[in-house]
């Protein structure tokens, strides 16, 4: 071994007379632990948001949409066989989109239709696990029988059995005037999704009765596609945008219909990424004082050295050794506090909150049973890359120094 590495091993292993340099250093490791535990906790969490974000979203959305341009699609059964020549599409479900206001006891909301085939739509959503009430195969055809998210049963204060009456934007041209058109379905299920925008504002009923209802015939307003992989969704419908060249369909993905909540999300990750990350300067820098004070503390030895041969290049290895060391070892400790506190949040959070006496998540507030948390070892190493990079910057200068000792200087006094 070079002595370079044992004289780093010596500084680091070997009780200082100052105690204050010992106090620095451990107070350095520390930080650069306690920021590295932070920064892995806090974008294992933000991972959790996304994901719990992006799961509730597609309970109830499509991977891919295929429309026409006008909202209005022919023969469907022919696109949806089309695309499930892809094999990358699992399923196909045509649906019919419209807007409605529903009223309820002199209680008026308005309300996005979805006009769906019960049987298809299980393959391409996952309305029968969000169920509350009832079943979504009570959709049956011409029943003229509604399904409601469970925010907007609650403003209209409705329950299974009741009837609302809906009202359809198309009206009936009279001599008189234009009515508005209305018909009364009976709620036969209540759906929570866990996402406001659908649960307060979805409501589903058969297709054939919003065929009959929109006067629309046999037409749909396009088809909801199930793809594999959902991470996948915006190459399928590349793909199938090029099937379907020539014909007056439009193909969207998951990823475009929602991007400015996923946009959100990674905006405020990259922020805390950024914030923590300074943290962490802060605490790998704190190195930088604790090796001034030990270049200070060692000069005697550095000029005694450097009579023996020393040359300013092994003098320099030495205290980057020792730096390194010091800040591998509060890196090593922080990764692995991060990563066992990441993992356990579902028991670190209850634990605090009992022996606090206060309620750090609430999940009427917030919707989520518990705080949601997922590890991606691609940003534990991101973490410990740039950890490791700050520490060994922070040793440069004082090692530097140390190298432009002049042992004449040195030693003059001792």
């Amino acid at each position: 071994m070079n002595y370079e590495i044992l004289l780093g091993l010596r500084y680091v292993r070997a009780k200082r007379r100052n105690g204050f340099i010992s106090f620095i250093s451990l107070i350095s490791t520390l930080g650069l632990a306690l920021g590295v535990a932070a920064l892995i906790t806090v974008l294992s969490v933000m991972n959790g948001f996304q994901k719990e974000l992006r799961t509730r979203i597609l309970g109830v959305a499509s991977h891919i949409q295929v429309t026409g341009y006008d909202n209005e699609l022919g023969d469907w059964q022919q696109v949806a066989d089309a695309a499930l020549k892809n094999p990358d599409v699992k399923a196909a479900a045509p649906y019919i989109s419209e807007q409605a206001m529903l009223s309820f006891d002199q209680t008026v909301r308005g309300a996005m239709v979805r006009g769906v085939l019960p049987a298809a739509e299980d393959g391409v959503a996952a309305f029968s696990q969000h169920m509350r009430a009832g079943r979504l195969a009570d959709l049956q055809p011409g029943g003229f029988n509604i399904v409601l998210g469970i925010e907007l049963a609650r403003a209209l204060q409705v329950r299974v059995g009741d009837k609302v009456t809906l009202i359809a934007p198309q009206g009936l041209v009279t001599p008189a005037a234009v009515l508005p058109r209305l018909k009364q379905f009976t709620v036969v299920g209540v759906f929570e999704a866990g996402h406001f925008e659908y649960d307060a504002s979805l409501a589903l009923i058969h297709m054939q009765d919003a065929q009959a209802l929109y006067r629309m015939e046999d037409r749909v307003s396009g088809v909801r596609l199930k793809v594999a992989d959902l991470f996948e969704a915006p190459r399928v419908a590349r793909a199938l945008h090029e099937q379907f060249a020539g014909q007056e369909l439009l193909v969207g993905d998951w990823t475009r219909q929602h991007a400015n909540f996923f946009r959100a999300i990674a905006i405020e990750k990259n922020m805390m990424f950024i914030i923590l990350s300074l943290i962490v300067a802060v605490a790998a820098f704190n190195i930088v004082s604790m090796l001034i004070m030990v270049v200070t503390d060692k000069q005697a030895d550095i000029a005694i050295l450097r009579t023996l041969g020393a040359s300013p290049a092994s003098m320099m290895a030495v205290f980057v050794v020792q730096g390194a060391l010091i800040g591998g070892f509060g890196l090593l400790l922080g990764v692995a506090g991060g990563v066992l506190l990441a993992g356990n949040l579902d028991v670190v959070v209850p634990a605090i909150e009992k022996i606090a006496g206060v309620s750090l998540w609430s999940s009427e507030v917030y919707f989520i049973p518990e705080l949601p948390s997922e590890i991606l070892w691609s940003d534990v190493i991101t973490v410990t890359v740039i950890g490791g990079v700050l520490t060994l910057a922070a040793t440069l200068y004082p090692s530097w120094r140390a190298s432009r000792v002049q042992p004449a200087e040195a030693l003059r006094y001792e």
